[in-house]
């Protein structure tokens, strides 16, 4: 009798367990997870050419700003998906690759319309959710697609275009809003847009924080007075908005009933590696390993430049804005094992 129950107890909890299962990754945001969306729009903001993706698989250049996986793809396969996250907008895939995970995210884009000029918006990307959720319906079937959906894991990350390459690029939303003002101004629009894949179906969700932008190769090439150092007013917004989507995320759980809301938050262990280089095999953190390492991204990065570096894991970051495909996955096995594995 004793031997039953412990079987029956130990099959209840796989059947749990494989019910808990995330059957699809659902991605919204920016460069840090878009993987080829921008190809098939009108914007500069691309990485479909060398040397981008010249250690992904085959080699080739894919529209992720990495030489290699972006985060995305690697939480995707720790959930034990599949390797990487298609492209909405890449015509090589339909939805039976979509309905295990997708990513309608796009280079350049923010919370803020203002930020997403010439790129895909996210209330665009919420449109192509929708249409995404009529095909998946149609091809699973109402009731499995609904089921996909509540327990699909639906990422966002963005952000960091708001403040760098608008707030602090442009006089106006600084003319209109102080930093702090701005900040509150974002965190309403992430929190309407949480209600919104909230209102269509989905249960799980994962709000990422922004990570320690004053570090980044960029601003510290352009911090001149600071020593090339690390911008501190840059990470101290970060940390200030991070904190209000936490904050947003235990409000969101207690108000949502079924709604599962996490904190993806970046900052700590990326700054740590930043910090700390030689600990995670690294040899450098200051600057990048496309071209000069200081001011390239995009097609400034170009695959005959001389200067460019030959080994990329010996970097963090891989331009002078994008983390390195190693960088990525230390971060993604970081929020999974600290996280996202309450999913699991």
């Amino acid at each position: 009798m004793v031997l039953c129950t412990l079987l029956l107890l130990l099959l209840q909890s796989s059947l749990l367990a494989a019910a808990a299962k995330v059957p699809a990754v659902i991605v919204f945001g920016d460069s840090s997870v878009d993987a080829g969306n921008n190809n098939f729009i009108p914007t500069i903001a691309r990485s479909n050419f060398e040397p981008y993706g010249r250690d992904f698989e085959g080699g080739r250049p894919t529209g992720r700003f990495s030489n290699g996986k972006i985060p995305t793809d690697f939480i995707c396969e720790a959930m034990g998906i599949k390797e990487y996250v298609p492209a909405y907008l890449d015509p090589k895939y339909n939805i039976s690759d979509f309905a295990t995970g997708v990513t309608f995210a796009s280079a350049a884009t923010g919370y803020d319309n203002a930020t997403s000029d010439s790129v895909i918006p996210l209330w665009k990307q919420l449109e192509y959710y929708k249409e995404y959720q009529k095909k998946l319906g149609t091809y699973l079937g109402e009731a499995r697609a609904n089921q996909t959906i509540s327990e699909a894991l639906h990422m966002m990350s963005l952000g960091t275009n708001d403040f760098l390459e608008n707030y602090y690029a442009f006089p106006g939303r600084s003319s209109r809003y102080t930093p702090r003002e701005y900040q509150s101004f974002l965190a309403g629009i992430a929190e309407n847009f949480i209600r919104e894949l909230y209102g269509l179906g989905a249960r799980k969700i994962s709000l990422g924080g922004l990570p320690p932008m004053g570090c980044l190769p960029l601003e510290r090439t352009t911090n001149i007075v600071g020593g090339n150092e690390c911008v501190p007013s840059y990470n101290t917004i970060a940390l200030e908005f991070n904190d209000k989507l936490k904050k947003m995320t235990i409000n969101l759980n207690k108000e949502l009933p079924g709604m599962k809301l996490v904190f993806s938050n970046p900052y700590f262990i990326l700054l740590h590696i930043i910090r700390k280089p030689s600990l995670y095999g690294f040899q450098s953190a200051s600057v990048a390993c496309c071209a000069t390492g200081m001011f390239e991204m995009g097609y400034a990065c170009s695959r005959g430049n001389m200067f460019s570096c030959s080994d990329a894991s010996k970097y963090v970051f891989w331009d002078s804005f994008h983390p390195t495909e190693k960088t990525n996955s230390i971060v993604a096995n970081y929020v999974v094992n600290n996280v996202l594995s309450q999913f699991l």
